[in-house]
């Protein structure tokens, strides 16, 4: 297949080229510099500008871009930095492709999204049938996700990636939790009773793989585990793997100094189900948060 991916030197970004193309796939990088070669097109989403032509005959268009959630303070102007960097490339991709010729088209589109739509489900089990929640995240992936509506209506297949936590040492949730852990200074979040919908990122790139192939799926997946963890498991489960303790609990003021509006989605609780891989026989590799933390900090 030829792929057409945004955001492809991100966390994900950037192990997902690598699996595609390990896969025999030919990956066509869209970049905002200039492209160093025929593999990159450049484009300029926040003019929503992108040539037809780095589309046009295409199999598939993954997009992932988006400012980082976790690394910043989520300040006024940040919020609006994580609010343009989704909307903006997504808008780009989803005019381009409504407007090109049907028989130029790419079949699908998979953008990214979050589990943040679902805002804190507390106790309550959720999949990608409940409503979604409230506040400024939960806002922007609604936002995020009926960007897509115009390569939709124009009948190209989009999926929408609601992603929650990938587990990987190299990025994501797991990497800034690793030094203080491994100092011994790691502990749950505040009371942690909040759910976490982790999964290995093995699995991860399998379900993207498996989505894009997958004719019949459309609309939001859950791009989680079978089994989502309590943060006090987590905590726990992680120092095992590091054979560190893990007694050092983080109050949640604490995490509002130095996370500022953050820290309301650090310490949300959300328990998320995958629905629809569940239901179309998805296969984990890894389906227990002990096996996935072994892969995540020992294989390369």
């Amino acid at each position: 297949m030829r792929i057409v991916m945004a955001g492809a030197s991100g966390f994900l970004g950037t192990h997902l080229s690598r699996r595609l193309t390990q896969d025999g796939h030919e990956i066509v990088q869209l970049v905002r510099r200039e492209p160093f070669g025929p593999e990159q097109r450049r484009w300029w989403p926040e003019r929503g500008e992108l040539d037809p032509a780095a589309l046009a005959d295409a199999d598939a268009v993954i997009n992932l871009a988006g400012a980082g959630v976790e690394d910043k303070r989520w300040t006024e102007s940040y919020k609006d930095i994580m609010r343009s960097s989704r909307l903006d490339p997504t808008e780009t991709i989803a005019a381009t492709l409504a407007a090109l010729p049907a028989d130029e088209r790419p079949a699908v589109l998979l953008n990214a999204s979050a589990i943040g739509f679902y805002g804190d489900t507390a106790d309550t089990a959720v999949d990608e049938q409940s409503p979604s929640g409230a506040g400024f995240f939960p806002e922007l992936c609604r936002a995020w996700e009926a960007a897509t509506t115009r390569a939709e209506d124009a009948g190209v297949r989009v999926v929408r990636l609601r992603t929650g936590f990938p587990l990987d040492r190299s990025g994501g949730l797991l990497k800034p939790l690793l030094i203080p852990f491994r100092l011994g200074f790691g502990g749950k979040l505040a009371n942690g009773r909040q759910w976490m919908p982790w999964m290995s990122l093995a699995d991860w790139l399998s379900a993207v793989v498996f989505l894009l192939a997958r004719e019949d799926i459309a609309g939001p997946v859950n791009m989680v585990g079978p089994d989502p963890a309590r943060n006090a498991d987590f905590t726990k489960a992680l120092g095992k793997a590091l054979h560190r303790p893990a007694i050092a609990p983080i109050p949640t003021l604490a995490l509002r100094i130095v996370l500022g509006e953050f820290a309301n989605e650090a310490v949300a609780s959300q328990r998320v189900l995958p629905g629809v891989l569940n239901r179309a026989g998805f296969a984990y590799q890894h389906r227990d948060l002990d096996s996935a933390l072994q892969a995540a900090l020992h294989q390369r």
